[in-house]
């Protein structure tokens, strides 16, 4: 089961579709290898890291050694933190030598959503362009943030480097090229050991399920072309029914088969390690030792006496309160994984069948609202929000307007500053903003990127508002009169903000995180979705009985410590994808 780590890489990264078991798999392997006497690094990347939670010890951005675990450090590149550090080396150059405007000017440059990310590539960088002196450790793990998050922060090494060599002159929004040019050798090398199949292997995680295969497809294809060929293939908690009579369990472990049955081609001809689902959630070291290991798992199995299954309202019970006033805003959020697509599709087919007009849009660079709706219902129209559409039309609207106002040195350095990655940032949020202010006049229902690109669309939405209320002398004045989409966000009566997850341990405590994040920018999410929950659906099977018990607490955890409205979507024996299964979600009565 285990045979990509035969004769492994110095370098493992491990990436895929968020919700797959990316974390799990990552420290699995970390503690499998460190076991084996060598001494392993593990990083997280992801701007919603759970590393501290699954290995029980707070962590840093050094390297922090793991108690039950000889020869294993673990450590977070904290995107914040780096972006921070990054803003004083590029500002203190400056501080002697130009005026408060200036340093004010060029702060504000370095204010943007994009510099978090280029900050935490060049952490993630050094990492990889160091050698066993600098970086003392026999393999160093990556466990990645969710596909798209990593696909762009894969590409931006290479977009960079094109930047740079092609704008000699001014400042891009990340400042001065000074800052920038000291880490492009850096770069450079760390896209070196990326594309190296003796140092580098990529591990596809996916599930045995038809969303997260197409996902892993697109992700194989996208880093294939990005130079990173050395892909295996891990299918995470494939089921098998031990309760022949139980139709969840039967259906489950169809489902499953009908999916790899399906497996893409590309995916087809990669080396491929298939891991069982296990009736414990992953988190501990004993669960995640168990995880690659069959007798680990069996040790750590119990039966579970029947359970008395508590009351569980349905999703229909929040879109009844949502219906109401005829129109608004409805943003779907949570962690990758947790099926915000299936609910956003589901809530938006059921207020379309009610007659209501409505737009379903999603700002995720993964995009399966249209896969998921499969179909189409009278009043309902759905849209993405693409970031190359948006960016290619926000580069030509400048160009049209101010460009023309420039001589033609002026139009080519106006040019040279749109190619900076930082303006798809910018064209995405002109595109976000668009859309929240059609909710004043029809429901807008918005599938919402995974947590950490999320958390930076809505870091842009603050800083507008700033720009705007603040930075605006006019609009000081006429302040009582502006209305900007962050005001719209926490404005109870045009905003319903709905947190997904499901009904496990890990998953719970980053929906608690994400609405810490949100009551802080002061938002106040409206209720949460416990999705796919085997508790709703039932089932006798030992490994999902097990399952269900768990799952029991956290519903517990959920209605006590966290959600003001609760609703819980069933585990379905048929794929929710299609109105009438939608619509099914939604009418758990019929």
């Amino acid at each position: 089961m285990t045979s990509f780590l035969e004769q492994p890489s110095r370098f493992l990264f491990f990436t895929g579709k968020g919700g797959v078991g990316k974390t799990a798999l990552a420290c699995a392997t970390a503690i499998r290898l460190a076991d084996a006497g060598k001494r392993i690094l593990l990083v997280s990347t992801d701007p919603a890291s759970n590393l501290d939670e699954m290995l029980g010890v707070p962590l840093s951005q050094r390297p922090t050694p793991i108690p039950g675990v000889d020869r294993l450090f673990a450590l977070n590149i904290d995107p914040e933190k780096a972006a921070d550090d990054y803003r004083k080396r590029v500002v203190a150059p400056y501080l002697a030598i130009w005026s408060e405007t200036q340093i004010a000017e060029l702060r504000e440059q370095l204010a943007g959503a994009c510099t978090v990310e280029i900050a935490a590539f060049d952490e993630f960088a050094e990492l990889l362009a160091g050698d066993e002196q600098s970086v003392p450790f026999d393999h160093v793990l990556f466990d990645t943030a969710p596909t798209g998050h990593t696909l762009r922060l894969l590409s931006l090494p290479r977009a960079w480097s094109g930047f740079l060599q092609s704008t000699p002159s001014g400042a891009s929004c990340l400042g001065p090229h000074s800052g920038l040019k000291m880490q492009e050798a850096r770069f450079v090398a760390a896209v070196d050991a990326l594309a190296d199949a003796a140092r580098t292997t990529i591990v596809l995680v996916t599930r045995a399920d038809h969303a997260a295969l197409r996902e892993a497809d697109r992700t194989s294809g996208e880093l294939e072309a990005l130079g990173l060929k050395n892909q295996r293939l891990v299918v995470n908690a494939v089921f098998e029914a031990t309760n022949r009579a139980d139709s969840v369990a039967l259906a489950l472990e169809e489902r499953g088969r009908e999916a790899l049955h399906d497996m893409p081609p590309r995916l087809q001809g990669l080396p491929t390690t298939r891991v069982p689902l296990r009736a414990f959630n992953m988190v501990g070291l004993p669960a995640l030792r168990a995880l690659l290991d069959d007798r680990a798992s069996a040790a750590l199995a119990r039966a579970v006496p029947p359970l008395a299954t508590p009351s569980l309202p349905p999703l229909q019970s929040l879109i009844d309160e949502i219906a109401a006033p005829g129109r608004g805003l409805v943003m779907v959020m949570g962690k990758g994984g947790v099926g915000k697509t299936t609910i956003a599709a589901s809530i938006a087919a059921e207020l379309a069948s009610r007659g209501h007009d409505v737009h379903l849009s999603t700002t995720d660079p993964a995009a399966h609202v249209a896969a998921t709706l499969a179909g189409e219902l009278p009043h309902l129209r759905i849209s993405r929000i693409d970031p190359a559409v948006e960016t290619k039309a926000y580069v030509d609207r400048v160009m049209a307007t101010r460009g023309a106002k420039l001589d033609e040195a002026g139009r080519a350095l106006l040019a040279e500053d749109l190619r900076s990655p930082c303006y798809e940032e910018v064209a995405v949020f002109a595109a976000f903003s668009r859309t929240v202010s059609q909710a004043r006049s029809s429901f807008v229902v918005l599938d919402t990127a995974p947590t950490g690109h999320t958390l930076l669309l809505l870091d842009a939405t603050g800083s507008y508002h700033r720009q705007t209320v603040v930075g605006d002398v006019d609009a000081q004045h006429a302040s009582g009169r502006i209305v900007t989409p962050l005001m719209r966000l926490r404005d109870p009566q045009y905003t319903k903000v709905l947190v997904v997850t499901l009904a496990e341990t890990t998953p719970v405590s980053e929906a608690a995180r994400l609405q810490a994040d949100l009551r802080r920018a002061g938002i106040e999410p409206f209720g949460w979705v416990i999705n796919s929950s085997l508790a709703a659906a039932g089932s006798t099977d030992p490994c999902l009985a097990q399952r269900i018990a768990a799952e029991l607490e956290q519903i517990r955890v959920v209605r006590e410590q966290h959600a003001q409205r609760l609703a819980i979507v069933p585990w379905m024996t048929e794929e929710p994808v299609g109105p009438t299964r939608l619509l099914a979600l939604a009418r758990p009565s019929e």
